[in-house]
């Protein structure tokens, strides 16, 4: 490992980070709305899950390589490839986690929100969904860690990407590139599930008090009578 190569190659370190997030952020973010409206109409209608499941699950076996080579002949060699073929992947992480998500609901607490005249719509926004936010957040962060990881593929259609480092390296026989891809796609993937955490966090405030009062109470010591 030669670490004078990290400052002496700094300006492309930074432009293929940046390339690389857009890459693994952009296509979990649109597969998140694509699924959000797939997945709200697979909870409601119990038939149309399986064959959507099933449809999903047929797509991520498809190696990410081979979807590439299909869609270059439509999209050309571009971003716009990458992204297409990722944001596919994700929606088969996705949209099962709306569906449990929202299935995790309780009953009663549908029930209630209906008999305090929530209309259907209004009980989704209001209820539904903010008390599904853990398990599509949970999603999330497997989406996003997987479209950062795959990104790199993107390099051998002539997109900029990690994948830089690793085919430079290899094709030099220069170790030190490939350990810089691989220590960056691994930040980068733990900095993005930090902040998916903390978005987590912020939109679940209820979970937060919950927690604070269950450790209060096992942190309350009991006084017994001599």
């Amino acid at each position: 490992m030669q670490w004078s190569w990290i400052p002496q190659n700094w300006t492309i370190i930074w432009q293929y980070t940046l390339d690389n997030v857009l890459l693994g952020l952009l296509p979990p973010l649109i597969g998140l709305a694509i699924s959000l409206p797939v997945g709200i109409s697979c909870a409601a209608t119990r038939w149309l899950y399986p064959p959507v499941l099933g449809l999903a699950n047929a797509v991520y076996a498809i190696p990410t390589l081979a979807v590439f080579v299909v869609l270059i002949d439509y999209t050309g060699l571009g971003n716009l490839t990458v992204i297409i073929a990722l944001t596919l992947l994700s929606l088969c992480v996705l949209i099962p986690s709306v569906v449990d998500g929202l299935r995790s609901v309780p009953e009663p607490v549908r029930q209630a929100a209906t008999a305090m005249g929530f209309t259907q719509v209004r009980r989704m926004i209001r209820v539904e969904l903010p008390l599904a936010v853990p398990v599509i957040i949970a999603g999330m962060r497997v989406a996003v860690v997987s479209s950062i990881s795959l990104a790199s593929l993107g390099y051998l259609i002539g997109v900029l990407s990690f994948g830089y480092f690793f085919i430079d390296g290899e094709q030099r026989d220069y170790p030190t590139e490939i350990y810089v891809g691989f220590a960056l796609t691994v930040l980068l993937a733990i900095l993005c599930d930090l902040l998916l955490v903390g978005a987590r966090a912020l939109l679940t405030p209820w979970a937060r008090g919950r927690r604070t009062a269950a450790s209060a109470i096992t942190a309350t010591p009991v006084v017994t009578e001599a």
